[in-house]
């Protein structure tokens, strides 16, 4: 007999995610009810090649920069996952976790190719969660800083292009963007309560790192 599969609950945001092997996987606002992922999942069908190419691209770099910022945070456990900042990272990490692991789905079902740049930004994620852990707690809070705010500045451009383009379509595709964007945010306010200012040389190392991210990012959005 089947076992049936359920699905997983994360009690910190609206959505249900089911995992990727149930067949008619949904995400169900909990608030009221509404399934945010139909038959299809999060996508619709592209109507033409312009608005395949449109969310490939858009895919492709949300899964790169949450694949990075796995690498990221497993770099700074690596080095701090025993002291006292240990639970914080590991809080943050697990949520990471979670967007990877919903745009492995949505890449999986939707036959997107992910970024060939994948083995670098596995090396250079962790390399950059290490490197920075080392100057301490301050080091490590600096770095999350920098990278959240990107990747939150980031999932705000892409809510504006889906707002201006058809919100109603893309509805199921909004709120996930926008539930982890949230929790980038949090990770972001995270890392400024807990001292990431005080490390020095903040504004060099944050605006080194977001540089990074930048180029990361425009490079994952084509390659």
């Amino acid at each position: 007999m089947q076992r049936a599969a359920k699905c997983a609950l994360r009690p910190d945001l609206s959505l249900v995610f089911c995992p990727s092997s149930v067949r008619n996987c949904r995400a169900v606002n909990r608030v009221n009810g509404s399934v945010l992922c139909r038959r299809y999942s999060v996508l619709p069908p592209p109507r033409d090649e312009e608005e395949k190419a449109m969310l490939d691209s858009m895919l492709r770099v949300d899964h790169a920069g949450e694949y990075g910022a796995n690498r990221i945070y497993a770099g700074q456990m690596a080095v701090l996952g025993r002291t006292q900042t240990g639970p914080l990272i590991q809080h943050m990490w697990d949520q990471e976790k979670i967007h990877l692991e919903k745009f492995n789905e949505i890449l999986g079902e939707h036959r997107v190719r992910p970024t060939l740049l994948l083995p670098l930004w596995n090396i250079a994620g962790f390399a950059l969660g290490a490197c920075t852990a080392l100057l301490g707690k301050e080091g490590a809070m600096a770095c999350t800083v920098a990278v959240e705010e990107s990747i939150s500045e980031h999932y705000n451009s892409q809510i504006r292009t889906l707002m201006e383009t058809d919100p109603e379509r893309y509805t199921a595709l909004l709120q996930i963007i926008k539930e982890f964007r949230d929790d980038e945010i949090e990770h972001h306010d995270t890392g400024l309560e807990h001292d990431a200012e005080s490390v020095p040389g903040y504004f060099l190392l944050k605006t080194a790192i977001q540089v990074g991210c930048k180029a990361a990012i425009f490079i994952s959005q084509r390659i």
